[in-house]
């Protein structure tokens, strides 16, 4: 008997659905199916034309930046692909690599172990940044996001860059605002007593070196360790005195850590390895060098004063002085030159370094060491005292 006399036409069910669908039940299905379908293609032709317009972005930073873009990988990730397919609005996850990165290695130094810059409120941070790059930079609550400007509130920030949709945080470098000499008052900032510079109250200064300086850092209990190279922190370069007074306010020239840095580098290639290369003296305040600890060999002029000079000597072993870098049985003076004579390749490798080196012999409670500095011009010298 046929089957359409055993059952009413209302109850026919269709073999390939097990007898759960009607026939417009299945008609719907069929039609959703084909919608499905249509958007998962849509989702992939839209992914595919995103990946490659964000490819020819790059391509045109890159070349704006003057840098070379490796070859992008050559399949699109699955994750993104299925960002695409169901969030087909949401932002592409473009990466910032190395090389796009290349207009803050001027920033780095020659060493490229320069972890820091330091501005006054509301300058250029860096020039040649590519098209649609702002910069993000955080200091404790403050987020501040610019065309690559220093922050008006001094502090120190960490600096990341956004290109459209992506964001790279950089670890390893620190945009500082500086408090404005201006803000200093009979000497003091705050309660931290720096004294007055040579030429503050009159004068002409010889260079514009020994002009006043246009700011300092800030340097608080909570900022004192943030690395400002490779081998060195903030607090290596304060003033050794007014122990309790914070904050603290110092002067630091980048250049003279990228100095320091290549002469790492140099004692390193001549066969002497660098573990520790001590700062004895960094930044000294006015005050601190015409009447602080021992003062006997200390300029007048001192470029300790302006925050681009250094009495450093290499102690490896941990025992507080000079290590015997000649291998001769004895720490002396001319252990100093050993640091002399890398700090020499540097300047000649570097002309953009150019400055003092002295070499002191042990005396008054100190062994011997090596001054440091990026004045401008060069100076060399052999004494006793302090540098």
């Amino acid at each position: 008997m046929a089957e359409h006399h055993l059952f009413p036409r209302a109850q026919v069910r269709h073999r390939v659905f097990g007898g759960l669908l009607s026939a417009r039940q299945r008609h719907v299905f069929n039609w959703v199916t084909v919608v499905i379908v249509m958007l998962y293609v849509t989702g992939w032709i839209g992914a595919i034309h995103d990946v490659i317009e964000q490819r020819r972005e790059i391509a045109r930073i890159a070349k704006e930046a003057g840098v070379k873009v490796p070859a992008p990988p050559p399949s699109l990730p699955a994750t993104k692909i299925a960002t695409q397919i169901f969030q087909p609005r949401a932002p592409t996850t473009a990466y910032i690599n190395d090389a796009m990165l290349g207009f803050l290695n001027p920033l780095r130094g020659r060493s490229g172990k320069v972890f820091f810059t330091t501005l006054t409120p509301g300058a250029s941070i860096v020039a040649g940044a590519p098209g649609g790059a702002k910069s993000v930079l955080t200091g404790g609550t403050e987020r501040v996001s610019s065309d690559f400007t220093a922050p008006e509130q001094p502090g120190v920030y960490k600096l990341a860059i956004q290109l459209n949709q992506a964001m790279r945080q950089l670890d390893d470098f620190s945009v500082i605002t500086l408090v404005p000499f201006s803000e200093k008052r009979a000497g003091h900032i705050g309660t931290y007593f720096l004294g007055s510079w040579p030429f503050e109250n009159g004068g002409i200064p010889k260079t514009p070196a020994y002009a006043n300086p246009s700011g300092f850092i800030e340097v608080t209990q909570a900022n004192a360790d943030t690395p400002i190279s490779e081998h060195f922190k903030l607090r290596d370069f304060l003033t050794k005195d007014q122990p309790n007074v914070w904050p603290k306010y110092l002067l630091l020239n980048p250049k003279l850590l990228d100095k320091l840095e290549l002469t790492i580098q140099e004692l390193e290639a001549a066969g002497h390895p660098v573990k520790h290369l001590h700062i004895m003296s960094g930044f000294r305040t006015p005050e601190y060098n015409h009447g602080g600890g021992n003062t006997e060999g200390r300029a007048n002029l001192s470029r300790h004063m302006y925050g681009d000079a250094s009495d450093t000597f290499v102690d490896n072993d941990g025992n507080g002085g000079m290590d015997d870098l000649n291998h001769d049985g004895r720490v002396d003076d001319r252990d100093a030159e050993v640091i002399q004579q890398a700090v020499e390749r540097v300047e000649i490798k570097n002309p953009s370094l150019v400055g003092g080196v002295g070499v002191y012999s042990a005396c008054c409670g100190h062994g011997p060491f090596t001054h440091i500095d990026v004045r401008g011009y060069r100076a060399r010298w052999h004494g006793t005292g302090s540098g």
